[in-house]
């Protein structure tokens, strides 16, 4: 059916299923997570992945358990794990649409801990994308008289700030070690981690709350896998901005099965965070596409 389709238009489809898909999952924690503690969630999830990866694992022996970067490796866990953590609390303690909203901040913190870890020289144009983002996130939070901010907020911008701090590590570990390598990692030490405390606040799932639970690992995993579809088919400038489409679907499944409608607040400082964000990746690529031209008219070759 799409033999006959622009490679961009093959991405496109790929990142919106993928949006829809990370939508019904963030959807299916929230429901379930009014009954389980986040641990026995975040364990569960983390199994099922790990069984319908494991053949690829295993297929990778050895070469899958060695790493050049062990600290790193761990330190990534351990930043993945704290990011789910807060994040996942949060879907579960706020409405979604404020929930998704707010993770797509991790942009800018993926922009700031560029220049920290990798030294990465930001132009003018981004950090005023970057600053504009965030006066959306303080926008969304809502402060009150009393400069109070909802704890469940902040636990959302932690999520976000971990997420891009995951995607930084990433960066630097694809410099020593293979892409099977930090898989592994990611999906047996997550899981580890989370295991003490799952038991410890273990409560017998329902028959209906432990499809549930299967549903969430097996949409988790199939959601990642469309979205690594989708760029490896699509141009990133072309795709990258319909991941916002999760805040549609995020606000339409929250008011259909929550009964969660999105503040006014909610709504502009997502559309900042949002504008801000694609402004963000399109200089970017742009600023990549001018780079590469002036390196082809000096005779560069790479």
């Amino acid at each position: 059916m799409t033999v006959d389709l622009p490679s961009n238009t093959i991405g496109a489809l790929w990142v919106l299923l993928a949006a829809v898909g990370f939508s019904i999952m963030v959807a299916m924690i929230k429901f379930v997570g009014r009954d389980l503690s986040v641990f026995q969630i975040l364990f569960v999830r983390q199994a099922v992945m790990l069984a319908i990866v494991a053949p690829t694992i295993i297929r990778g022996l050895p070469t899958s358990l060695v790493t050049k970067r062990p600290g790193l490796q761990i330190a990534r866990v351990l930043i993945a794990a704290t990011a789910m953590l807060c994040g996942f609390t949060a879907v579960i303690e706020l409405p979604l649409a404020d929930a998704t909203a707010i993770s797509f901040s991790r942009t800018f913190f993926i922009t700031i801990f560029a220049i920290w870890f990798l030294n990465e020289t930001v132009g003018v144009h981004r950090w005023g994308a970057t600053i504009v983002g965030f006066l959306g996130v303080v926008l969304m939070l809502r402060p009150g008289a009393d400069g109070i901010v909802d704890p469940h907020a902040l636990l959302a911008i932690a999520g976000a700030a971990g997420a891009g701090m995951v995607m930084i590590v990433v960066r630097i570990l694809t410099r020593t070690d293979p892409p099977v390598t930090i898989l592994t990692y990611q999906a047996f030490g997550v899981g580890l981690i989370m295991l003490v405390p799952a038991v410890l606040t273990w409560q017998a799932p329902s028959l209906h709350q432990w499809l549930l639970l299967l549903l969430v690992g097996i949409v988790s995993w199939a959601a990642q896998l469309a979205n690594i579809k989708g760029y490896k088919a699509g141009e990133a400038t072309a795709i990258a901005s319909l991941d916002y489409t999760r805040l549609l679907y995020a606000t339409i499944l929250g008011a259909l099965v929550f009964g969660h409608w999105p503040s006014v607040e909610t709504l502009a400082g997502a559309t900042i965070i949002i504008a801000a964000s694609i402004y963000t990746v399109r200089r970017e690529i742009k600023r990549g596409r001018e780079l590469a031209r002036a390196a082809e008219g000096r005779g560069e070759s790479h």
